[in-house]
């Protein structure tokens, strides 16, 4: 499965912590990793692309004093490695002093098995993979005579393990995977076209989506956005789709980051403790689900990771911090270089039965979203305008598509604006979340 094994890993990690020190760096961190992958894309039943990776690198940085410096290489040679590590502590010697830059604080330092059940290769062949890709493609063609075309459908997979070491005594990693299945459809009714796509990921092939239900699901979506049509400028309410109520929780995370915080580049500054989003809203980490895809059991500088509330009642309870943007705050890191792990936006009013159908009732009259174009979002000052699409809905019953719009408002209006979460929970990357219904929003139309 890979060309090195964990014990090999340390002993390189080791290697570099040792020629780190000798040259006279105060500390230092490395790692070490290796992945492997295979991505096919067919197009109307022919291959489009076949792409097969295999990678690996070790990344060095090391402190002189406040001093940082940072070298990688793909050659594991010794040679290699040691030209890397003088290269470090080079850009070490001749950088600025930074009074917060260092390793993590050692009390915060993940000790212990890592194991969270993340690796689950699969091993698949190149002409499997084009099998399952034609099946979910034919399977989009077969709902309607309307599906005329697709941008195509893809299947990937991949696989890795890295070790990360400091010189505290710090040495953990774990092996992990990915897997992706996608299919993008095309429905065409006299001159008018409309595309949509639907996609399924998870760490084990068990827990992908069947092929040709994600065909079939991705080629309803197109078909009902036929006829799409503008709407004229109002006010209404809007329900996002899960997988954007999923972007929605992202943009949370960038404004209560410790780099947008120590920038005072964030319109949730000073909001610690104040109410951010409506009383019922709860949004939680919990990065030690098993199997899942946003788990970790620490962060990329070895801090451990802890299921946490970051919103309790609405009320923002913590930041998403590095042990340097800590610092920067005159905080303690929570565990977050790199990102989030395992979010999740919850109701307290959320019922099993709060299914999609359930949340048009409660929308009633508006805008449901479904897709968003354009990256209008100033995390600065909250500002939120995208391109949409997605359908008019009246007294919760989808009335026609809709297309060519803009959504307009504020993060922190919107946030406080939460209506409610439905149960129609999706995994996108490291964010879980339901549909999710804003009580009001500027729609800019014809």
């Amino acid at each position: 499965m890979f060309d090195y094994s964990r014990a090999q890993f340390e002993d390189l990690a080791q290697q570099v912590l040792h020629q780190a020190k000798s040259l006279g760096a105060s500390a230092a961190a490395v790692d070490v990793s290796e992945s492997a992958g295979l991505s096919v894309n067919v197009r109307k039943g022919n291959i489009e692309t076949i792409e097969q990776t295999r990678d690996k690198g070790l990344g060095v940085t090391v402190y002189v004093g406040a001093c940082r410096g940072h070298a990688s290489t793909s050659d594991f040679s010794s040679a290699a490695i040691g030209r890397t590590v003088r290269a470090a502590w080079e850009i070490a010697r001749f950088t600025g002093e930074d009074a917060f830059a260092g390793l993590p604080d050692p009390d915060t330092l993940f000790s212990g098995n890592p194991d969270l059940d993340l690796f689950h290769p699969w091993d698949l062949q190149s002409d499997d993979a084009v099998e399952i890709a034609r099946r979910m493609e034919a399977a989009a063609f077969e709902v309607d005579p309307a599906i005329r075309n697709s941008e195509g459908a893809g299947v990937s997979t991949s696989h890795g393990h890295f070790v990360s070491a400091n010189s505290l005594g710090f040495m953990a990693g774990f092996p992990y995977s990915r897997h992706y299945i996608s299919c993008a459809p095309i429905a065409r009714k006299g001159r008018t076209m409309q595309r949509d796509d639907w996609y399924s990921a998870a760490r084990s092939k068990a827990g992908l989506a069947r092929p040709e239900a994600v065909g079939r699901y991705a080629a309803q979506r197109a078909l009902s956005r036929l006829g799409a049509a503008p709407l004229t400028s109002r006010k209404a309410a809007v329900l996002f789709e899960a997988p954007l109520a999923c972007g929605l929780l992202g943009s949370f995370v960038a404004a209560a980051s410790g780099g947008a915080l120590y920038r005072r580049a964030s319109f949730l500054l000073d909001a610690l403790g104040t109410s951010v989003f409506t009383p019922h809203i709860d949004i939680v980490e919990e990065p030690h689900v098993r199997g899942a895809l946003g788990s970790a059991a620490f962060d990329d500088e070895g801090v451990a990771t802890r299921a946490r509330s970051v919103v309790s009642g609405g009320i923002l309870e913590g930041w998403f911090l590095s042990s340097y943007s800590a610092r920067k705050l005159g905080m303690k890191t929570t565990g977050n270089a790199g990102g989030a792990h395992g979010l999740r936006l919850i109701s307290r009013n959320t019922r099993p039965k709060d299914s999609l159908r359930a949340m048009l009732r409660k929308l009633d009259t508006g805008l449901f979203v479904t897709e968003l174009l354009g990256h209008g979002i100033n995390t600065v000052t909250g500002d939120y305008s995208r391109g949409a699409s997605g359908y008019w809905v009246e007294r919760g019953v989808i009335q026609f598509p809709v297309e060519e719009i803009t959504i307009a408002g504020n993060l922190k209006d919107m946030f406080s604006a939460l209506v409610a979460v439905g149960a129609d929970e999706v995994q996108r990357g490291a964010v879980r979340s339901g549909s999710v219904l804003i009580g009001q929003m500027a729609i800019a139309g014809r």
